[in-house]
């Protein structure tokens, strides 16, 4: 008999630890979740940008403005690449244009540039309303 109880005692002790072990592990998974990007993660800026365009548009000047979208990573160094073919959309916003910056400084350079003029030629006379988000790791 005293054998099973300090056998039962010793699996009641061991369940226990098991269980306070767990309450202490819980919170070291939460912070790994919260932890900085990777090293490995691309220290680029997306610049993303969804558009509704102004009653009467054409589908040519929208064309127009997104082919030079397409151009600007030839007309501006700090733009390494820039998506325009809206596969999918909601609510009032037709089309999304995504640009992507080699680094923040390069983001605010692009601000006032003789690119972003050039561009802006085709893309504001048309444009009703957007709305821009900016993010990177």
């Amino acid at each position: 008999m005293k054998k099973l109880l300090h056998t039962a005692l010793a699996l009641a002790l061991l369940g226990f630890a098991g269980v306070v072990s767990a309450q202490e592990a819980a919170p070291k998974k939460a912070k790994k979740a919260a932890a900085p990007a990777s090293p490995t993660a691309p220290k680029s800026v997306m610049h993303i940008v969804t558009v509704s365009w102004k009653a009467g548009t054409t589908p040519e000047q929208i064309k127009a403005a997104l082919d030079g979208a397409q151009k600007l990573p030839a007309a501006y160094k700090g733009i390494t690449r820039v998506w325009s073919k809206t596969i999918k959309a909601q609510g009032e916003r037709t089309h999304v244009i995504a640009m992507e910056f080699a680094s923040e400084q390069a983001l605010k350079e692009y601000a006032d540039s003789d690119a972003q003029k050039e561009w802006y030629k085709a893309y504001l006379p048309i444009r009703e309303r957007s709305t821009t988000f900016d993010v990177t790791n």
